[in-house]
């Protein structure tokens, strides 16, 4: 094991590694039950999805560790589930199958631009204010869905208001959501998933979970199983309808981009923000993220990894597996290697053990930790220069308009759009990347489109 994972080289050793191990996945388990809550919506059954987000979670955290030789943790990423559910399959109608399909996609383009130098390319292109101003708005997005989820919003006039505090869903919720807040502030390990916990069990009382529902049969493990084996494979399925209608192929190509952007940064985001200051990550590293290709250090290989992880989730049934921000708490807790990120997928495993359990836990527990993973990813506001025009407004333009719109996509296209316009406007057209002035084409031309389709004849 020594050998393996260079635990002297790295200053670590067997017991600090498999603590950060548990840290981090206590800290990262909410999502096992909050990620079957969200793609259920879009139509796949909850069973599948949880034992989905367990084998993924465990798959690609699996080839982090054992590959890259890295402490972080992969799972279904929050916001890319709810753009899978709520703008994908039921904003644009697309099936659960090819949106799969889609993110299957995406894994594999990204597998492309992680062993070639396309990845500089791309990397270059976005530029920094707006990657952080997509952090934040798919925090906006994310905690917004959470009090829509909980019946705290009202929908039912004109403008959202908020909804009458009369039933005891939204009441645990607010009640959930105090008693998350407290657990955070007190920097409680896990506290995400305790509050989780605690609220379902406050919900016994209120009337909110039910005891004697079927999730609690003997055959819990039998209908899994079976939900299980009617979704894997699937992605391959929805890739033979995806690409049957050429007039959806503008927006098929939108949405692939948008999962597979969020899915990068995101992801590099995480590497940087924690792999720099702990030092698992070095200068040449990092450097390496644009310069080279192929293999050649460990950025490339945990690049490698979450990609790798996002295709083998689709085929799973889930949404994009992504690079978890929670790894930071395994990292701060000693975690250097890989057998951080070995013990979290042992982890997971064992998790399957909860399934009798899962379908217990009400919307009213999950929409407390989205709201509060939203509220945390909105800190990426911070890194935005508000003060300089040139900087706030295509900033502005793609936070807000994530949680306006309603949708992550319309989000990230205004921020292009208005990024060019500005950088037009200034004369400074030598410093827009190509790519981005393309993308933003093409975002325009779809919505001359659709505005064409829709427009009274």
């Amino acid at each position: 094991m020594e050998k393996f994972f260079k635990l002297k080289e790295h200053g670590t050793n067997v017991s600090t590694e498999v603590l950060a191990g548990l840290t981090t996945f206590f800290t990262m388990a909410y999502i096992l039950f909050v990620n079957p809550d969200m793609l259920q919506a879009a139509g796949i059954p909850y069973y599948a999805v949880f034992l989905a987000t367990i084998l993924a979670a465990a798959i690609g955290t699996l080839v982090m560790g054992l590959f890259a030789n890295v402490p972080y943790a992969l799972a279904p990423g929050m916001g890319l589930n709810s753009f899978f559910t709520y703008y994908v399959v039921l904003q644009l109608g697309f099936t659960w199958q090819e949106a799969l399909a889609m993110v299957f996609v995406c894994g594999v383009v990204n597998i492309l631009i992680t062993v070639t130098r396309l990845r500089k390319a791309i990397i270059g292109a976005i530029p920094e204010s707006l990657q952080h101003a997509i952090g934040g708005g798919i925090g906006i997005f994310i905690a917004y869905l959470g009090f829509l989820n909980a019946g705290v919003i009202d929908l039912s006039g004109a403008v959202p208001a908020l909804a009458t505090l009369n039933n005891p869903t939204a009441i645990l919720t607010l009640i959930g959501f105090a008693i998350t807040v407290i657990l955070l502030l007190k920097k409680v390990k896990g506290a995400i998933l305790l509050g989780i916990l605690i609220t379902t069990v406050l919900g016994v009382p209120l009337g909110v979970v039910d005891l004697t529902s079927a999730s609690l049969s003997t055959d819990t493990f039998s209908v899994m199983f079976s939900d299980f084996g009617s979704v894997f494979g699937q992605a391959f399925n929805g890739l033979g309808t995806l690409f049957s209608d050429p007039s959806r192929f503008l927006q098929i190509f939108m949405t692939i981009f948008a999962f597979s952007l969020t899915d990068t940064f995101d992801t590099i985001g995480t590497f940087i923000g924690t792999g720099r200051k702990s030092g698992i990550f070095s200068d040449e590293d990092i450097k390496a993220l644009q310069d080279s290709k192929g293999f050649s250090s460990r950025m490339d290989r945990a690049l490698f990894a979450d990609a790798i992880g996002t295709s083998v989730g689709a085929v799973l049934g889930t949404s994009n597996t992504t690079t978890y921000v929670e790894s930071a708490a395994g990292i701060e807790a000693g975690g250097r290697t890989g057998l951080t990120a070995t013990t979290v997928a042992i982890c997971f495993l064992l998790s399957i053990l909860f399934a009798p359990f899962a379908l217990l836990v009400p919307s009213a527990a999950t929409s407390p930790a989205l709201i509060m993973v939203g509220i945390m990813m909105m800190s990426s506001f911070t890194e935005i220069k508000w003060g300089d025009l040139e900087e706030a407004i295509p900033c502005f333009f793609a936070g807000a308009f994530m949680g306006l719109s309603y949708s992550i996509a319309t989000g990230i296209a205004f921020g292009f759009m208005t990024y060019v316009v500005v950088k037009l406007a200034l004369g400074k057209m030598k410093e827009v990347h190509p790519i981005v002035v393309v993308t933003s084409l093409l975002f325009l031309v779809n919505y001359v489109y659709e505005a064409w389709v829709a427009w009274p004849k």
